[in-house]
């Protein structure tokens, strides 16, 4: 994933103030000259843009940012409240951990049935039933599906393989026959057909 971040070093920010005091101004550039993350970057330009009067087009076409990324951060320095820019985590913060991820490993390659399910095989979404149980956490069965592909699991595969070695310890058979017709006394013939 790239970010819409332009970075550009030489910005020149010394216009006077109108949404920073100069101590909140001298606190931002400090940290503007340290070696950052793109994202925590571009918040501090936002703020100090907004105080030298930029619009929030301006904005956005100088950092490559999204609108209401740039709306957000100028309200911040618009409400005093500049120094909370790292405060903030980038990002969707994640749901689950290592012994999640652990743990869905760990079922997707078992049998339903030691968990006392009395299905053959796993489906997303009893995997992720079964999880919310455990770890208190819900995810969709869609992000299951994400996370297993993700692992280098495939249910699907696993599900077919199940499938497949039920097959080979049964012996399968299907009878085939012609359908009486209504009221007929006659006697039907079978055939019976067996897999090899």
């Amino acid at each position: 994933m790239t970010l819409g971040i332009k970075r550009n070093v030489n910005r020149d920010f010394s216009a006077q103030s109108k949404l920073l005091t100069p101590f909140q101004k001298s606190l931002l550039l400090k940290h503007l000259q340290t070696d950052l993350r793109p994202q925590y970057r571009q918040r501090i330009e936002i703020m100090l843009l907004a105080d030298q009067g930029k619009s929030q087009t301006i904005i956005c076409a100088e950092l490559g940012c999204s609108k209401d990324t740039a709306r957000y951060w100028m309200s911040m320095a618009q409400n005093g409240l500049a120094h909370k820019w790292q405060e903030i985590a980038v990002g969707r913060p994640k749901k689950f951990n290592e012994d999640y991820l652990q743990r869905l490993k760990e079922l997707v390659t078992s049998s339903p049935n030691t968990y006392g399910y009395s299905f053959q095989s796993w489906t997303a979404e009893w995997l992720s039933k079964h999880l919310e149980n455990e770890f208190g956490i819900k995810l969709s069965a869609r992000h299951i599906n994400r996370l297993l592909k993700k692992m280098g699991l495939s249910k699907r595969e696993r599900c077919l393989q199940t499938s497949q070695n039920n097959l080979d310890r049964e012996e399968v058979k299907i009878v085939i026959r012609n359908l009486p017709s209504s009221g007929s006394s006659e006697v039907n013939n079978y055939w019976l057909w067996q897999s090899i």
